[in-house]
């Protein structure tokens, strides 16, 4: 249950992230883009975990991968909170967008940039409670890599009656 309960929250992520995408008009910036692929991986490895249903070995590589997920995306979310906090006149500017630069530079490079923060990754479009969305989505990349922690360190309840 623990692993179809994170599926359940990446899956509440994405579809959050889609309608400010969609419904509100919020082009998302090349770190947000990273985020989403990272919310995905781990959202993809606990609803595997969950079909499988797995024993303790299991748990712990089910568990340990959306660690690793999560950690990466909390690295990803938390350079983003970073580049937001700095002042504008520090900030990096426009650059290109993800595509232009998946097109123009060899992956390495572009995820190099991308983690430069460019394409106005310092703009706060919106917040809730105070906090920007790179500040909520670190929050739940904690929160997962716990929940991964969780599972890899915890031993399955047995269910099995006498």
């Amino acid at each position: 249950m623990l692993f179809l309960g994170g599926f359940l929250v990446c899956a509440g992520l994405m579809a959050a992230a889609l309608y400010f995408q969609h419904a509100l008009g919020l082009e998302p910036c090349p770190l947000c883009i990273f985020q989403r692929i990272f919310v995905i991986a781990t959202g993809l490895i606990l609803l595997a975990g969950a079909l499988h249903n797995p024993g303790k070995v299991g748990r712990r590589i089910y568990g340990g991968l959306a660690v690793f997920t999560a950690v990466l995306g909390a690295g990803v979310a938390g350079r983003h909170v970073w580049i937001e906090n700095l002042p504008p006149e520090l900030q990096p500017g426009c650059g290109y967008s993800l595509n232009d630069m998946l097109d123009s530079f060899p992956l390495l490079k572009t995820f190099k940039l991308v983690l430069e923060g460019s394409g106005g990754c310092g703009q706060v479009n919106w917040s809730f409670l105070g906090l920007s969305m790179p500040s909520w989505t670190l929050m739940f990349f904690v929160a997962l890599a716990m929940l991964g922690l969780w599972l890899m360190l915890t031993p399955a309840r047995n269910k099995q009656r006498a």
